[in-house]
């Protein structure tokens, strides 16, 4: 291990020595120890006596850590927002690169996520935190918050993935339909050869999404440029570097060599409908991966104290201001009043 990320793990560690934080500002980026290994952590917030958002990232293997300064700035006033830097993922992967052949599963992900949510709120002197999770985000939190709820104020879920071969389906079909109706020489051909999902070739679900990304920018506003340049702390050699490994790392894991990774296990509707925390669903009206009219489905059948589902006009599935803007919303409007 490289001197100076051994002096990083020494003094950013975090034990339950460090003095739990009860008033006053927060800003922290540290590794702390879950599931065994060294993971990355950012705590970031005007008042660490404010509700705690753990946000989950998707991907898998795409952090929003280097990016949280732009991100979710306007919510730290309110919030103190926690960033976890996924095992296989960003510099979590820099500090334990993944042996060959060793793998990812949800359950092994859920598990990492409950000991970094145990260990903040005891940190952070919360009884409980909210939790948010985008895209493949989504599912890991799901199963983070049907194994304890007792864990979380609510569950606010954003491009919510539903079912492997729903959302698979109804994703292929659905920007097919537009390539061919704009006479899309080039993705038109590749869609087809591809044919309905599910798939054995890793590299089919990279052909469907680089064709998604194509017609969602056509419908919908562009997030600012300037979010996603990374903060200096992520722009070295060495963390882009293992931004990019992870990355690839990761998404071999999610989608398998054979369609036989963790994609082909995502089965929300199978643990069950009843959740016994709040749940608020955030779905751009654009989205073509994670469609609203399946996102419906799977929220008109939930069971919880609470709910609702907010539609987000010029928004799909990736970041943009009007969702950013609509999870805030839902934080403060649905999930604070209620704490």
């Amino acid at each position: 291990m490289h001197l100076l990320l051994a002096l990083l793990l020494l003094a950013t560690h975090l034990t339950p020595a460090v003095a739990r934080c009860e008033a006053g500002p927060i800003h922290e980026k540290r590794f702390i120890e879950a599931g065994g290994i060294q993971q990355w952590l950012t705590i970031d917030g005007s008042d660490c006596a404010n509700p705690v958002v753990l946000y989950v990232h998707g991907g898998p293997g795409n952090p929003l850590t280097p990016y949280a300064d732009q991100l979710f700035s306007t919510w730290r006033a309110r919030y103190t927002v926690v960033l976890w830097d996924q095992r296989g993922s960003g510099m979590t992967y820099g500090a334990n690169p993944a042996p060959e052949g060793s793998p990812l599963t949800i359950e092994q992900l859920r598990d990492d996520g409950l000991a970094v949510a145990r260990q903040v709120a005891q940190h952070l002197g919360q009884r409980k935190l909210i939790l948010m999770g985008s895209s493949w985000g989504s599912v890991l939190a799901v199963h983070m918050a049907k194994q304890r709820p007792d864990m979380f104020h609510a569950y606010v879920g954003v491009a919510q993935v539903v079912d492997e071969r729903e959302n698979g389906i109804d994703a292929y079909t659905r920007v097919l339909a537009l390539a061919r109706q704009a006479n899309d020489a080039e993705h038109v051909p590749r869609l087809e050869a591809l044919g309905t999902p599910p798939w054995t070739n890793p590299r089919s679900f990279g052909i469907m999404r680089r064709a998604i990304r194509k017609y969602e920018n056509l419908a919908t506003d562009a997030a600012p440029k300037h979010w996603w340049t990374p903060a200096a702390i992520y722009a070295t050699p060495k963390a882009m570097a293992d931004y990019e490994s992870g990355e690839d790392y990761s998404f071999l894991q999610f989608v398998g060599l054979k369609g036989d990774g963790m994609q082909a296990r995502i089965k929300l509707p199978a643990l069950g409908m009843d959740f016994q925390l709040p749940v608020y669903l955030v779905q751009g009206e654009q989205d073509l991966l994670t469609s609203a009219s399946v996102t419906r489905r799977y929220f008109e059948r939930i069971q919880a104290p609470r709910k609702a589902l907010v539609l987000v006009p010029r928004a799909g599935h990736d970041p943009n201001q009007a969702l950013m803007d609509a999870q805030f919303k839902v934080l403060e409007e649905r999930v604070r009043p209620s704490l």
